[in-house]
């Protein structure tokens, strides 16, 4: 029998460590076989000696994590033990066959492998989750080594031209002009992944399409990889018209952050709606990212747990 132990900071830290009624604790505990407790100021941990030491390390990446955004959901819980572990190893480490030879993509976080093999696997996935977790970028990656590999033919990205506090009438010059600011993610994301003449040549010649939400109406599309980013922006009508959009051969990526709709008041979001109406449908899957995912710069994880807090209060 080994035991470890953990020193703690403070009572407040132990109870967002081990969650709401010790959800994440015996989490820890059924992964990997061992008590878990605390006692004096210190977590205490013990078992047999590979699983005592797996776990004190999955404690202590998720006290770092207590202590640098103040918070740790279960799913952090989750995704820690399963670096850990090991588990789902392979998938995130997979890397997306694209025409740069000499730039590697693949998931880095476990939650990404999760979402790239669930886009390999499905043919409709809806990834939610917040800024920088990488929905768009893989996606986008995805479409392209499915066009490399001739499994479709046509890549179609799409976004709804709905932005916050902005609409397209109120932008100067002619249509793509206007809408140019809405597609020009997904362009970046290509354009990472491609070279510059090889995009412009695909697109001249319609293999890929980059167009508003409005302009799929009445369209069907065989053999295509349909992206459509900022799917928290669409309407429950627009997401029925955009899904039913797909023809033979086809499949569908949606992403989108339910934090950030820029909708009008009280109007449903066609994400959540579809996310919930769809579940039971063979063939869709649905992924769930979370701050753990997050790979931008360091401090987006920061911001977007301060922006989830909400305002603080004067005193």
């Amino acid at each position: 029998m080994f035991e470890a132990t953990i020193p703690l900071v403070d009572s407040q830290s132990l109870l967002t460590l081990f969650g709401t009624r010790d959800q994440h604790l015996r989490k820890i505990r059924d992964a990997f076989g061992v008590e878990v407790f605390h006692r004096d100021g210190e977590i205490h941990v013990s078992g047999e000696e590979l699983p005592v030491a797996q776990a004190t390390e999955a404690i202590e990446k998720l006290k770092m994590l207590v202590e640098r955004n103040g918070a740790v959901e279960l799913d952090d819980v989750v995704q820690t033990v399963a670096r850990v572990s090991g588990d789902g190893a392979m998938p995130e480490h997979a890397p997306i066959d694209i025409w740069h030879a000499a730039r590697q993509i693949r998931p880095r976080t476990p939650g990404q492998a999760k979402y790239v093999q669930a886009i390999r696997e499905h043919e409709l996935v809806f990834a939610i989750g917040p800024s920088g977790t990488g929905k768009t970028y893989l996606a986008v990656a995805a479409a392209v080594e499915a066009l490399k590999n001739q499994i479709i033919r046509k890549i179609v990205m799409v976004r709804p031209a709905v932005e916050a506090g902005e609409r397209l009438g109120y932008l100067p010059g002619d249509l793509q002009v206007k809408i140019n600011p809405y597609l020009r993610p997904l362009l970046d994301a290509l354009r990472e992944m491609m070279d510059y003449e090889q995009v412009k040549r695909y697109m001249e010649q319609d293999v890929i399409e980059m167009i508003p939400l409005a302009y799929m109406r009445g369209r069907t599309l065989n053999e295509a990889f349909i992206i459509l980013d900022e799917g928290q922006n669409t309407t429950v009508s627009q997401m029925k018209m955009f899904l039913t959009r797909m023809g033979a051969g086809s499949r569908i990526v949606v992403s989108g952050d339910i934090t950030q709709n820029d909708l009008p008041a009280h109007t449903r979001s066609g994400l959540t709606d579809a996310v919930s109406r769809l579940k039971k449908i063979d063939g869709f899957c649905a992924v769930r990212l979370t701050k753990a995912d997050i790979v931008r710069h360091r401090l987006v994880q920061a911001i977007v747990h301060a922006y989830e807090d909400g305002p603080k209060k004067r005193r």
